[in-house]
């Protein structure tokens, strides 16, 4: 198992006040499927499943652009990737993660949502 990081930032000067989590979006009648900070509603972040892979979605602090993190469920091997588009983000992520048998790499979709990957076929 190894550790990674993208660069090393200066410590912040200022400590945060507390650590705060993220809380339910509001939903119209249905199951929440994301959340959000509560004093920033623009700042989301949603998790996503399929039987091999787990998606780790989070926008940017403005809400434009996506950070995607994939992590496979069996082994915990992982990538990240970023995009403008969370769709991208993700395929790219996924991309990274499996290796391609041919030359596609095929994903699920469910509609209204953000993609589901598949393992490379």
């Amino acid at each position: 198992m190894a550790d990674s990081h993208s660069k090393t930032l200066p410590k912040p000067a200022k400590r945060s006040k507390r650590w705060t989590s993220f809380v339910g979006a509001p939903a119209a009648g249905r199951v929440v499927r994301s959340l959000q900070e509560e004093n920033n509603p623009a700042h989301r972040l949603r998790v996503e499943h399929n039987q091999h892979t787990l998606l780790i979605h989070v926008s940017n602090e403005d809400g434009d652009g996506w950070t995607t993190i994939a992590l496979d469920r069996a082994t915990r091997e992982w990538s990240i990737a970023q995009r403008r588009r969370q769709l991208d983000a993700a395929m790219a992520a996924c991309e990274l993660l499996y290796i391609k048998v041919g030359s596609v790499c095929f994903f699920s979709f469910t509609p209204g949502f953000s993609p589901v990957s598949q393992r490379c076929l």
